[in-house]
């Protein structure tokens, strides 16, 4: 018999403690080369911390601030002016001011109610678009922090078990050396046995490239340098019992920030155009002035009182075509609606069909794949043992199962990432009776494997 008796029953060990934990940070092994330590932050400790620090963000809450600032003055009615004039100075004599005709006077133009109102309308309109964005960025935000995380935990989970089966093979390789020095496994077990622990190094890179490039993506969306340290604590969110696509395509129109900017834009383009039809009447200014008369006069003292007024009428066709402005920018800001509210029907469909079918991979890994892994990994550990099978069955059968505890992850992580896409597109959370996912209940896992090892 060969040396399955050391090798066969260290991989077996391997995968039921691959496949019986889906939290494998329980579990202390001894890993590759160290990762680097951070605090452990929650998905939602880094949603709430990028929700307060993002660059982003904060650029739109001052841009909305700005905003508001505007409307403070929309309605204030123009500047006085102040006039000083100077009349029938002689030209032989320009200093003597004793036979010149001074006025002094100040005048002020007055805008209807209508008017100023109107333009505090334009100004409100211009808040509600700014604060239409600032919610608009905040959700993209979230979105991606809530896909980022996934990504790190999916990270951690693959990390930790390659880290489980590389210490594992290690001490299978030292054993099939030492039995290959002996004479009694051929050196083709040992090399294979080398080259699983050299695929799994270069998986290992991989995967440190995938985290330091979700890390650094992470760290900006917080407002933290890219190089700082952070790790994800917690599980992959419940699943739940999505809408209908009725449903969601309901709440999109209701909360998609887009959308109810382009509402808004709307409704300012069709407050220019009142703004635009209160135009055709005409201001008034009124002046009131001093004058001082030349030396002689019978009255060297005087007043000068003064009432103005435009005649829009006469510029009749300006103010037309200003018209013909605002009712194209209303039937723009019209035809950008449709076009947007299709966007994101579409969005909202994509995602809906992402979120449903790496729940239903979850599902097939853990019911179906998982358990048939296992079971062909138990077959060819018993092959080896009774030299039925070569040391290299054995190895693929090992990678079969990794593989598909891998996938399983990943489709854990794609359907967090795809909720996270989901609500950013209804701009909304996606509120029903939530159930639990495939393959993240423990207990269940946990179930599953006690059933296989019982077969």
């Amino acid at each position: 018999m060969k040396s399955s008796y050391v090798v066969a029953p260290l991989l077996l060990t391997l995968s039921l403690v691959c496949f019986g934990q889906t939290e494998p940070s329980s579990a202390p092994v001894p890993s590759l080369p160290a990762m680097p330590t951070a605090a452990p932050l929650s998905v939602e400790d880094a949603v709430a911390e990028a929700l307060q620090s993002n660059p982003e963000i904060r650029a739109s809450v001052r841009r909305l601030s700005l905003a508001q600032t505007r409307t403070t003055t929309a309605a204030s009615i123009d500047d006085p002016m102040f006039m000083v004039r100077d009349w029938n100075t002689p030209l032989r004599k320009p200093w003597d001011l004793n036979q010149a005709q001074m006025m002094f006077s100040v005048q002020q133009t007055f805008l209807s109610k209508e008017k100023r109102n109107a333009r505090s309308k334009i100004a409100g309109d211009d808040v509600q678009a700014e604060a239409s964005d600032l919610e608009s960025t905040r959700q993209e935000v979230q979105a991606a922090v809530r896909k980022a995380c996934a990504d790190l935990m999916r990270n951690a989970d693959q990390r930790k078990l390659l880290d489980r089966q590389a210490a594992l093979l290690k001490e299978a390789l030292s054993d099939t050396l030492v039995q290959y020095t002996t004479g009694k496994v051929p050196q083709a077990d040992a090399l294979r046995a080398q080259m699983a622990i050299t695929r799994l190094d270069e998986q290992v890179i991989e995967l440190d490239e995938e985290r330091d490039t979700a890390r650094a993506g992470l760290n900006t969306l917080m407002g933290r340098h890219p190089d700082a340290e952070l790790e994800i604590a917690g599980s992959y969110a419940a699943a739940r019992n999505l809408p209908s696509i009725d449903e969601l395509e309901r709440l999109a129109i209701l909360n998609r920030p887009e959308l109810a900017g382009l509402r808004t834009q709307i409704t300012k383009s069709k407050n220019e155009g009142h703004a635009v039809r209160l135009a055709m009447k005409p201001d008034f200014t009124a002046a009131l002035g001093y004058m001082l008369m030349p030396a002689g006069s019978t009255s060297r003292n005087a007043y000068m009182a003064e009432m103005t007024m435009n005649l829009p009428w006469l510029n009749r066709d300006r103010h037309e075509g200003e018209l013909k402005q605002a009712d194209a920018a209303t039937d723009v800001a019209q035809a950008e609606l449709e076009v947007r509210t299709s966007a994101v029907f579409l969005e909202v469909r994509q995602a809906q069909i992402k979120t449903l079918a790496a729940e239903k991979r979850v599902k097939v890994y853990r019911d179906t794949l998982l358990p048939q892994a296992v079971a062909a990994f138990k077959a060819s550990t018993a092959a080896y043992q009774n030299n039925r099978a070569e040391f290299l069955t054995l190895i693929d059968s090992q990678n079969l199962l990794l593989d598909i505890q891998t996938a399983y992850y990943k489709a854990s992580s794609e359907t967090d990432a795809g909720i996270a896409e989901l609500e950013r597109a209804i701009g909304t959370q996606a509120h029903q009776t939530p159930g639990t996912r495939p393959g993240t209940d423990a207990s269940s896992t946990n179930q599953s494997s006690s059933n296989q090892e019982s077969k």
